[in-house]
């Protein structure tokens, strides 16, 4: 019996090693800077009492140069599962008070581990990053932990949702796991997510910048685009991962997490054409729009910082969970331009993984013309928004709702590119190009000689517009699945994913289609 409370005080004190960390002060240093310890967020994540740790004791090897009896409870990493909103969650944690939560052997090997269990058992994967980097002592060993983390990034790459949470600094090769993740959420002040910082640049390059110029939230959620959502503080950014985690199946052979309401509402709204201006040439607020079709007006859009001009998110339609993708003719006029279709082409890919059906609203005068844009490669990142739908198997609904011209028309999923269901309201204008540009090319010799130049450029417009761009004559061609009134979309819609929700479709054998990057 003395033996065994002998041992049982030594496992007393393990776990109290590892349960203090860094010590009480450095979590205390976090405390003030508005941080949570590595273990606080994942108590914050889970429900409570659900969290069951693994690895705990796992240890860096000592032949290392200078931690030889250096103590790193945990190796800096927590690892674990637990349950959100009762669906079982792999996470891990990394610990800044604990060798500034660096990554070493034994650290990724944790990190490996939780990512296998999460792919075995077919749970989503939440990532706390808050890491100085490499663990340099380690050397080579810390660069092989980090090619197993990546590694395993990719296996699980459309098989389990991994979302990363920044929450401090991600440097260096550290960014390029949450890079390799579905979704990456920055908290405001506290994150920073770079390869090389302000000191390497101005070493390198000579070039002074800071680190809030090349590596904040702010940065990455409105110009590389790398954040998907940026968060006020821990706390929100957790609440931002379990709303997230609420759209979306645990793994991709299960359908997402759907709610049918018993009995459909599909009552007409008429709110909704209060919101359509008076011409095609004003900007509508899609937004807005988007909001009266979703339930509850609970819509989650997913890079609301970045290519504006495009909009994505998660929401549910008479309890289906879809994704959104719309034109948004308050930025860009709508129009798609080289990171509105890498925006778009990423979110149909994702959608198109973990069986979310998919709901296009369309409001598009075309891709962006521009020097800057040719040369960058328009044709190229347009052509993924083309690869994306066509390749999608999901089930996919387009809503035109006012101009759809050219190449764009086909980019916004038309019939042609796999809709399964295309509707149009009275508004829409489908055609090659806008009237405005068609009246150039086709009615030149009508203008010349017209006594009100302008007048008439306008009644050509108009005419063009009944013979060449309305809505009937391309559902007269089969190309649109009917014409309805904008109050009508929302029920049109609902009773539409309800009947496509058991789509099958088969492809041609192949190991993967070769999309444009």
């Amino acid at each position: 019996m003395a033996i065994a409370e002998k041992l049982l005080d030594d496992l007393a004190k393990r776990r109290e090693t590892v349960f203090a960390a860094g010590g009480e002060d450095k979590i205390k240093a976090r405390h003030e800077k508005g941080l949570l310890s590595a273990r606080e967020r994942l108590d914050a994540l889970f429900q409570e009492g659900t969290f069951q740790e693994m690895g705990a004791h796992i240890k860096h090897t000592a032949r290392h140069f200078g931690l030889d009896g250096k103590e790193m409870p945990a190796d800096g990493v927590i690892v674990g599962t637990g349950y959100v909103d009762g669906r079982q969650v792999a996470s891990f944690s990394q610990d800044f008070t604990v060798a500034a939560g660096t990554l070493g052997k034994m650290h990724a090997t944790k990190m490996v581990h939780s990512m296998r269990y999460a792919l075995k058992m077919g749970i989503p994967l939440v990532a706390f990053k808050d890491s100085g980097g490499a663990r340099i002592q380690e050397g080579v060993d810390a660069l092989s932990g980090y090619g197993d983390v990546f590694y395993q990034n990719v296996l699980l790459s459309g098989v389990v949702p991994q979302i990363a949470i920044i929450a401090g600094p991600c440097a260096g090769g550290a960014s390029y796991s949450p890079a390799l993740m579905d979704f990456i959420i920055m908290t405001r002040e506290n994150a920073h997510m770079f390869i090389t910082g302000p000191e390497v640049i101005k070493a390198v390059t000579g070039r002074s910048t800071t680190m809030d110029e090349v590596g904040s939230a702010a940065v990455h959620a409105t110009v590389s685009g790398n954040a998907h959502f940026v968060a006020e503080n821990d706390g929100q950014a957790i609440l931002l991962a379990r709303k997230l985690l609420s759209f979306l199946p645990s793994n991709n052979s299960e359908d997402p997490p759907h709610h049918p309401t018993d009995e459909m509402t599909l009552a007409e709204d008429p709110g909704i054409e209060e919101l359509i201006p008076e011409t095609s040439g004003e900007p509508m607020d899609m937004l807005a729009v988007i909001k009266r079709l979703v339930d509850a007006g609970d819509f989650l859009e997913v890079h609301a910082g970045w290519a504006k001009n495009i909009i994505v998110g998660f929401a549910r339609i008479e309890g289906i969970v879809v994704g959104v993708l719309a034109n948004n003719p308050m930025q860009k006029a709508g129009a798609l331009d080289i990171d509105a279709s890498d925006k778009g082409a990423r979110f149909i890919r994702f959608c198109n993984a973990f069986n979310v059906p998919l709901v296009t609203l369309v409001d598009v005068p075309g891709f962006l013309p521009g020097i800057e844009q040719e040369r960058g490669g328009i044709i190229r990142h347009g052509a993924k928004m083309l690869f994306a739908y066509a390749s999608a198997t999901v089930p996919k609904i387009t809503v035109i709702t006012r101009k759809a011209y050219g190449g764009s028309y086909l980019a916004m999923c038309s019939q042609e590119m796999g809709a399964d269901l295309v509707y149009a309201w009275p508004t829409a204008e489908i055609a090659v190009m806008g009237a405005e540009g068609a009246v150039n090319i086709l009615y030149r010799g009508e203008l010349k000689g017209a006594e009100d130049p302008v007048a008439k450029r306008a009644e050509l417009a108009a005419d063009y517009r009944a013979q060449f761009a309305t809505p009937f004559l391309s559902a007269s061609r089969g190309y649109i699945t009917d014409v309805i009134r904008p109050s009508e979309t929302r029920g049109v819609v609902a009773l539409s994913l309800r009947k496509t929700l058991s789509k099958r479709e088969l492809r041609p054998m192949k190991k993967h289609g070769d999309i444009p990057l």
